[in-house]
């Protein structure tokens, strides 16, 4: 049977996969990857730990709203992406030294 334990061993391990990508990529698509997964890792644990709140559901109501989020951030992220790709042709976060022209 699965327990409690087994969901938040698989969670702490996607989300330092997902800290090693922030940390350690030099591309600006995998920065934003590696957040995707961190806020995934958090979503697990909503989910995880309202499988036992049979009452409320309160995990999965906060898994909804953190999905709806991490939508919402991702667009944004893209789109700041685009724009400085736009501007200084490159998306390598150590080559951009200026935010105003």
């Amino acid at each position: 049977m699965i327990t409690l334990t087994h969901f938040l061993v698989v969670s702490a391990c996607i989300f330092c996969i997902g800290l090693y990508a922030v940390l350690a990529k030099r591309n600006t698509i995998m920065i934003l990857v590696g957040i995707e997964l961190m806020i995934n890792a958090a979503i697990l644990n909503f989910v995880a730990f309202g499988k036992y709140d049979k009452v409320n559901y309160g995990g999965q109501v906060f898994a909804l709203f953190a999905i709806v989020l991490a939508a919402a951030a991702v667009a944004v992220g893209l789109a700041i992406i685009l724009n400085v790709y736009r501007h200084f042709k490159t998306i390598n976060p150590e080559n951009i030294h200026e935010l105003k022209d």
